[in-house]
């Protein structure tokens, strides 16, 4: 059976997909992809086969792809997916699937899930099942990177319109924002696409959000069979500090990894 989850992040996602890269035309994706690089490397990393969870469009592992890793992607989104492979072409290979339940691809040096994907789950019970679906994909040694929204990042949330000839997107901020930690959010955007002679066809997204506080989400790590090698504080233009301030920091970056046999 799909869970609502699934069918409400595939439903966001198929009206946001044709938009997202407007929508992150600012993001910087090569210096914040060589910063979790450079953290990976010094905590272990010696290989080059990457999985990618909560891929969206390519946009989190194509300046990888470009450093000589050997890539394999996923996404919840069969639209995010189709716009990934498309980019990506026969030097990836880009996959629809659950992060809660994924499949084993292989085993892999090293597995990033970015874009506080993470925040998408709404119980612990589903941080927990896609932390031990994605250490079973991990090579002996191999690492899983991941971030996550912290409370600062949800406390003021700002409104944000972008747009082009073609597009319009409204990003309704006041309503994800939270006050208490482990609360749900609720991310809307409007999504304006022209269809020519001045008219405008308006869609929807909606996408849930929970806030996961940094000492459930370092127990769940441990539950899942991982372990915890440093958590860093993210700021604006990929900048990673060794101390997490969750004052200061957006975003909380985990670098973990293989526990056990």
């Amino acid at each position: 059976m799909t869970s609502t989850l699934e069918s409400d992040a595939t439903r966001a996602y198929a009206v946001l997909a044709p938009a997202y890269d407007l929508l992150t035309a600012e993001y910087a994706y090569g210096p914040w992809l060589s910063a979790i690089e450079r953290v990976a490397r010094e905590h272990g990393l010696s290989g080059h086969r990457l999985l990618d969870v909560g891929c969206g469009t390519g946009k989190s592992f194509l300046p990888l792809l470009e450093r000589g890793f050997a890539v394999t992607a996923c996404d919840i989104s069969p639209e995010m997916v189709d716009l990934a492979q498309r980019k990506a072409g026969a030097r990836a290979d880009v996959h629809v699937a659950d992060m809660r339940r994924l499949p084993l691809f292989g085993e892999f040096d090293l597995i990033t899930c970015i874009d506080d994907a993470v925040n998408h789950l709404l119980s612990p019970d589903e941080v927990y099942d896609a932390l031990a679906s994605m250490r079973a994909n991990l090579a002996p040694g191999g690492l899983l990177i991941f971030d996550v929204n912290t409370l600062a990042a949800y406390r003021q949330v700002p409104d944000v319109v972008v747009e082009d000839e073609d597009l319009l997107l409204r990003w309704r901020g006041g309503l994800a924002e939270l006050t208490e930690p482990g609360g749900e959010a609720e991310v809307v955007i409007d999504v304006f696409t022209h269809e020519g002679d001045g008219l405008w066809r308006r869609s929807l997204s909606r996408q849930r959000h929970r806030h996961h506080p940094i000492d459930e989400l370092w127990e769940l790590v441990e539950e899942a069979g991982l372990e915890v090698a440093t958590v860093l504080g993210q700021r604006p233009g990929a900048v990673l500090d060794v101390e997490l301030d969750e004052e200061l920091h957006g975003k909380a970056v985990f670098v973990t990894r293989r526990g056990g046999a």
